[in-house]
């Protein structure tokens, strides 16, 4: 395992600290006008995602394909979207567990079809069939599009596309079909 520097430490460093001050727009966009004007959402998530990491030699990753399960759990606004979301992807030759936290902008206006862009960061856990186990910060971003399937359902179909700074594992990038529970 290679044994990181001060340099890499720093940078790492300034990362958490994108991540966090992230966590505390997203936090202030629902306070500034009062949580009780938002409206909260439990959902569940599947993707068909690429998962990329180490085969345990100098920059040679491999690419493994299959599907990614999730829960998320989050708050909107007529703008603006806050969700945490956990996903577990699990292959014969790798094991990745993540938390996010994304925040999303709302490009319409709409009532029933909404188009987004958003920001993601978070923590991962990686794992390979050869041993490599690792976790760090990720970050990324997502384009998609929520549909209001019902009064309390939405549906929401995306791309996002995670990097991680762990040694052994490079990323995580999909396309991702989502139902959401509004409350």
């Amino acid at each position: 395992m290679r044994i990181k520097n001060k340099d890499e430490e720093l940078i790492m460093m300034k990362k958490m600290a994108i991540a966090l001050l992230c966590a505390a727009l997203g936090s202030s966009l629902y306070a500034r006008d009062g949580i009780s004007e938002s409206r909260t959402f439990i959902g569940l998530e599947l993707g068909y995602v690429e998962v990329q990491g180490d085969t345990r030699t100098e920059l040679n990753y491999v690419s493994d394909y299959d599907l990614q399960f999730g829960v998320r759990l989050g708050a909107e606004k007529d703008e603006w979207r806050t969700t945490l979301i956990f996903d577990y992807f699990d292959t014969d030759v790798q094991t990745v567990q993540q938390g996010l936290m994304t925040l999303d902008y709302y490009l319409l206006d709409e009532e029933m079809v909404k188009p987004y862009i958003g920001v993601n960061v978070g923590y991962g856990r990686y794992e390979s069939f050869n041993a490599s186990d690792d976790s760090g910060f990720m970050y990324g971003g997502q384009v998609g599009v929520v549909v209001h399937a019902a009064d309390m359902i939405n549906l929401d179909l995306s791309y996002r596309y995670t990097l991680s700074s762990s040694d052994y594992f490079d990323h995580v990038g999909g396309v991702i079909f989502s139902v959401d529970y509004l409350f």
